[in-house]
């Protein structure tokens, strides 16, 4: 094993949208997400926030909402490909998201080694958010720095994908990048810039083939 891929979510594997909007769809709260976004966007609430808040938009959420949810998501095409590939060579990857880990952890049966997103109550919310649980821009770092310890690697070993602002510190700590979709906060650090709908492309920048 010679990688460890670090992917994240919300525009990143899903394209030009991310799990809250697409949870928010299914309830008819897309007005209501997109300013909450819209506020997060400019700093105005904290990661914690942000989820304290959508958590008290989304009473009425249940699992079936959030099956709908991941399901009828724009996701890259070929995620499970570039994963099983991934496999196929001896390495890893993972999922680090900020979006609720009962999302994110979907993506375990396409496939990824780990997800890892921000610890909210069981649907439906009978509980309120807990804070502590909410993972911030930083801790995508320390769990990357978990994962290399789990799999015996160290930061030399990763690669990352991103498209924002909350991937940037991890950008910034790995030897290669991929900015898919992104914004200015990491195309113009990453090692390797792709702009499309096909995971398979973004990840043959770096000359592997599925």
């Amino acid at each position: 094993m010679t990688r460890l891929h670090l992917f994240d979510l919300d525009g990143t594997l899903i394209h030009g949208s991310a799990a809250a909007i697409e949870i928010s769809r299914q309830l008819g709260l897309e007005r209501e997400i997109a300013a909450l976004e819209r506020a997060f966007a400019g700093g105005e609430l904290t990661t914690a926030q942000f989820a304290e808040r959508a958590c008290a938009l989304w009473e009425a959420l249940t699992e079936e909402h959030v099956a709908a949810a991941f399901e009828g998501a724009p996701w890259l095409a070929g995620i499970r490909e570039v994963w099983a590939d991934i496999r196929a060579r001896g390495e890893r990857c993972a999922v680090i998201s900020l979006s609720p880990g009962f999302f994110v952890s979907r993506l375990l049966e396409w496939g990824a080694d780990a997800t890892y997103g921000s610890a909210w109550p069981a649907v439906p919310f009978r509980e309120p958010v807990d804070p502590e649980g909410i993972l911030t821009p930083a801790a995508k770092v320390r769990i990357a720095d978990e994962l290399c310890a789990k799999f015996g690697l160290t930061r030399g070993h990763c690669v990352a994908y991103g498209d924002s602002l909350s991937d940037a510190e991890l950008f910034t700590v790995v030897p290669v990048s991929v900015a898919v979709n992104a914004d200015h906060h990491v195309s113009e650090i990453a090692s390797h810039a792709y702009t499309g709908r096909d995971l398979r492309e973004a990840y043959e920048l770096m000359g592997n083939h599925t």
